[in-house]
């Protein structure tokens, strides 16, 4: 997806990146940036939109870390499994799902096409447990907004 690969190049990091390299580079990155560095207006303004950037690069980038889902797998895997899918919407390769158990997930890269077959699938949760939840990356939005 475009926005994982403008936010991995924002911050100069490779698809492999571990937290602990996320975060080292982040906090240079926010020290190089922090608009209370500049004394000018026009600098300051444009360290500001810079650093907004920088942390919604950041925060995106953790959320959807292969470290970061690993500490949720187990409830992932139950969500996924067990509970329906109360609604799903598609814009721009990025699917969310809400599920009958309150939880929320986005899924990146996702193709029209797949949208489609979802769409006219007889079983949504089968045709997504298929070839959709294990199959694109995907982060948790109702951790985002609770956070």
């Amino acid at each position: 997806m475009k926005k994982i690969v403008d936010y991995r190049k924002l911050l100069g990091v490779q698809k492999d990146a571990e937290l602990k390299e996320l975060k080292t580079i982040y906090r240079n990155l926010m020290k190089e940036f922090h608009p209370d560095k500049f004394q000018e207006d026009e600098a300051r303004v444009a360290a500001e939109v810079k650093s907004k950037e920088i942390i919604e690069a950041y925060h995106f980038l953790v959320s959807i870390a292969p470290e970061t889902l690993a500490l949720s797998i187990e409830e992932y895997t139950n969500t996924t499994a067990t509970c329906g899918i109360a609604d799903y919407n598609w814009k721009g390769l990025v699917l969310t799902v809400q599920f009958l158990d309150g939880s929320s997930y986005e899924y990146f890269e996702v193709p029209k096409a797949i949208y489609v077959k979802l769409v006219n699938a007889d079983s949504p949760g089968r045709f997504a447990r298929r070839h959709i939840f294990n199959s694109f990356p995907y982060r948790n939005t109702v951790k985002l907004e609770t956070a």
